[in-house]
């Protein structure tokens, strides 16, 4: 295994501050897809149960899949808060 694809879900809270659950971290796309095909009827999550594809999307609330390889650093540059 040279990397994993972990499976988290953002919703907005009325004050306007993101909520990010992890649902969990898994071998592959496919077990990410089938995790999120479990749950996403499910109180909350059916509120915002699609896939959201970042670059493309005007609502953001929903699931996310993000593979990251095994063995790296991930934020060697650092980070800005805005």
């Amino acid at each position: 295994m040279k990397s994993v694809f972990i499976v988290q879900h953002l919703h907005t809270l009325p004050q306007g501050e993101d909520d990010i659950k992890i649902i969990g971290i898994y071998r592959s796309r496919d077990a990410a897809m089938a995790a999120i095909d479990k749950i996403n009827g499910q109180p909350g999550f059916c509120d915002h149960p699609k896939l959201v594809n970042p670059e493309s999307d005007d609502d953001l609330q929903g699931f996310y899949i993000d593979e990251y390889v095994l063995d790296m650093d991930h934020w060697k540059d650092g980070f800005v808060t805005v």
